[in-house]
């Protein structure tokens, strides 16, 4: 089973260290992990076929049925269980971002002040040139 990539962004580290300090939470991940495989894929094939084959009850397999139907409700809630976890990490990266953008637009309009000093200070020291210039000709 492949392991995913671990988070790069700081602030998804964080996310998944506080996730992972919870029992259920790393169950419920492993299991999310394992049934999106081809492992599971190809052990679910093997285990079809082996109940048809094998003879394990006679058509319409209605046990089979039941199993599988009840295997479908779990793995249903651990898709939500992942949904919800990939909704939380969307909102620490869209909070990260928006922490981001704030602290930009700070030091946009710091950068504004700046340059309203300097042309401030540009226009005085114009007009004293000129007024010197024309004292000492």
């Amino acid at each position: 089973m492949p392991k995913p990539k671990p988070p790069i962004d700081p602030a998804l580290l964080k996310h998944e260290q506080e996730r992972a300090e919870a029992r259920q939470n790393r169950l419920a991940d492993r299991i999310t992990v394992f049934a999106g495989s081809m492992l599971f894929v190809y052990i679910h094939i093997i285990w079809f076929g082996c109940w048809i084959g094998f003879g394990v009850e006679s058509y319409p397999y209605g046990l089979l049925t039941m199993i599988v139907s009840l295997e479908a409700i779990f793995l249903s809630t651990f898709v939500m269980i992942s949904q919800n976890r990939a909704d939380a990490k969307r909102q620490v990266i869209a909070n990260e971002q928006w922490s981001t953008v704030q602290e930009e637009d700070q030091q946009n309009k710091e950068l504004l002040d700046l340059s309203r000093q300097i042309l401030q200070l540009t226009k005085e020291v114009r007009a004293r040139a000129g007024r010197d210039d024309v004292r000492n000709p």
